[in-house]
């Protein structure tokens, strides 16, 4: 399922409808792995309204920040493969339908030299792919993305010109400074990305790269 992190009440201010439906978090193999083989493990889930309405997650891992806003509702039928049963089957008495939630996820090649560091005053082109997850049988399309760097920390950025280039796949070209106009040599990235649902992910590297 999706991975740990906060989630915010709907954007919406309708009340919650009697009908409830369950949406687990827990996004780690092993947890069902433990309720395979009889051992307890926590799952963290929430009870959310049935109809259909906007949430927001945000997740933290190694400095690297990301914030989804996306729209839900409760499924009427399950949507996972026969292949890979959902974890709140398995630890989750009497769960409901099951369904991931559609989250956009990004994968990066950063176009990096050997050493992993990128030419200071040079203009180099990073390729950034959204994807959603496997168990997802029908998942949008990203329609757009939005890159921006920053060279000295996060203070200020700068928007990167960006093109698609094929399904889900865009490219970024980054104009890198020279080496003595950014200090401490580390560039920054934040990518937006957006489907043709009308879901969003913001992600923010603060280290993604070092120059030289």
């Amino acid at each position: 399922m999706t991975e740990m992190g906060k989630e915010t009440a709907p954007m919406n201010a309708a009340e919650p409808s009697r009908r409830r439906r369950m949406v687990n978090l827990a996004a780690s193999a092993a947890v069902a792995m433990l309720a395979l083989v009889g051992c307890k493990a926590d799952v963290i889930s929430y009870d959310l309204p049935a109809e259909s309405a906007r949430y927001t997650f945000q997740a933290e891992t190694n400095g690297v920040k990301t914030a989804w806003e996306y729209t839900s509702d409760r499924p009427t039928k399950p949507d996972t493969p026969t292949s890979q049963p959902c974890i709140a089957d398995v630890v989750v008495k009497d769960p409901g339908q099951c369904r991931p939630e559609p989250l956009i996820f990004l994968r990066y090649d950063l176009g990096l030299d050997l050493d992993n560091t990128a030419k200071a005053g040079g203009v180099h082109p990073i390729t950034v792919t959204g994807y959603y997850q496997d168990r997802l049988s029908t998942p949008p399309t990203v329609t757009e993305l939005r890159a921006e760097a920053s060279f000295d920390g996060g203070k200020t950025w700068q928007p990167v010109s960006t093109q698609a280039d094929g399904k889900n796949t865009f490219t970024a070209r980054i104009k890198d400074p020279k080496r003595n106009q950014a200090p401490g040599g580390v560039a920054a990235l934040r990518i937006t990305a957006t489907d043709s649902a009308g879901n969003t992910v913001k992600q923010t590297i603060p280290k993604a790269y070092r120059l030289r």
